[in-house]
């Protein structure tokens, strides 16, 4: 059984590097490892490997070389799939290639959707969410794997794998637990129409919920896997938002502070502050913990008083670039098409789910997700389009 896991292995590793020239070389041993740590940071993981001499994942594949983090079950200690580096593809960073592994062989590798930085030519650091290398927020057992692939590596012993190197000698454990977002950071400039225009991204808002409706434009999010943010009204939260509010932090959409009750606030002063302050309560209330730091003004009435004081309390002003005007139900074609014909990168789109009959909204959206997909857009969350840092326990 282990050698047939080794077998399994050594298939993945060497179809990495089949068909690929390799270079000569003075130095005919694996790469050595340094250090490596897999640590959870919120809702990502972190893997952090520094080698003793200076690398770089376009001359390691010219190579022959390999540096994949293998990902072991803690129960048995089986190998369950394999992330490896790869070279960048046009003017990108590089790259990280997955394969899942089962008793019946490995899988076909996927580029997963990953942070990678470098500080130095020695390092290396990834971010990723578990689901892409196919775990959950459990604890695994993981180690780095280096080779170099005959013939310009002779093992001292036959090795299907070519020269090797783990790291660590025997597997490391990481615990992982299911985090609870409980909050962002305000920052970037306190009024904002869009986000960055150089990254094709679009964020999806809507206004005057919770509703009844709401759980249906979940449906759509969830089924079409796409984050979303609500500006969501005080006095309705503790009606619709026991069960919604959770629902959409665990979906990893985002919640804004909407007003209390939908009042002008523009003049700012003690209204405004208890408008803001109240509904942020009530989110807190039924979240368990999460604390909005996103406000939304109705009808996006703002003064310069009013942003400054929703900064002061911690709050980012948002506001929107494309508006279907769907509250006035100008029909289901109408709003799609004002949506994806004013679409551009960085943009806010701002819909509702609340405040009365939103059934040409819900019967638009699948349309303009699709659209817009096709378009090469990426859906975010607005603290997502800004930057901004959320806060997990």
């Amino acid at each position: 059984m282990r050698r047939a896991r080794i077998l399994v292995l050594a298939g993945i590793v060497l179809a990495l590097a089949a068909g690929v020239a390799r270079s000569a070389s003075t130095n005919h041993v694996p790469l050595a490892v340094r250090s490596s740590t897999l640590t959870q940071n919120g809702q990502q993981l972190s893997w952090q490997v520094v080698l003793d001499h200076p690398f770089s994942p376009a001359a390691m594949k010219r190579a022959g070389r390999t540096l994949c983090l293998v990902i072991r079950r803690a129960s048995n200690e089986t190998v369950s799939g394999v992330l490896c580096i790869e070279p960048p593809r046009g003017n990108s960073g590089p790259q990280l290639v997955y394969m899942p592994v089962s008793a019946r062989g490995r899988g076909r590798g996927t580029v997963i959707s990953a942070t990678v930085t470098r500080s130095s030519s020695r390092d290396l650091t990834a971010s990723f969410v578990p689901s892409s290398i196919h775990v959950g927020y459990d604890t695994i057992r993981w180690q780095v794997l280096s080779t170099l692939a005959s013939p310009t590596c002779v093992p001292p012993k036959p090795n299907a794998l070519g020269c090797t190197l783990w790291y660590p000698a025997k597997p490391a454990i990481a615990r992982l637990h299911v985090p609870q977002v409980v909050g962002c950071v305000a920052s970037g400039a306190p009024f904002v129409f869009n986000g960055p225009t150089n990254q094709r991204v679009i964020a999806l808002t809507f206004d005057d919920g919770p509703w009844p409706d709401t759980p249906q434009f979940l449906d759509i999010l969830e089924r079409e896997h796409v984050p979303a943010t609500f500006f969501q009204i005080g006095e309705q939260v503790g009606t619709y938002g026991r069960t919604v509010d959770p629902r959409m932090l665990a979906d990893g959409d985002m919640i804004g502070d909407h007003t209390w009750s939908h009042v002008n606030v523009s003049g700012a002063g003690a209204l405004a502050a208890g408008q803001i302050s109240e509904t942020a309560a009530a989110i807190r209330r039924v979240t368990g913990g999460f604390t909005p730091c996103l406000f939304r003004a109705p009808g996006g009435a703002v003064s310069s008083a009013l942003i400054s004081e929703a900064r002061s309390m911690g709050f980012t002003t948002i506001q929107w670039n494309v508006d279907p005007r769907d509250w006035a139900r100008p029909g289901t074609g109408a709003i799609y098409s004002n949506v994806v014909s004013n679409a551009r990168p960085g943009a806010i789109v701002i819909q509702h789910d609340g405040g009365g009959d939103r059934s040409e909204t819900l019967a638009a959206l699948p349309q303009e997700i699709a659209t817009l997909r096709a378009r090469g857009y990426q859906f975010v969350t607005v603290t997502q389009l800004l930057g901004q840092q959320l806060l997990y326990k």
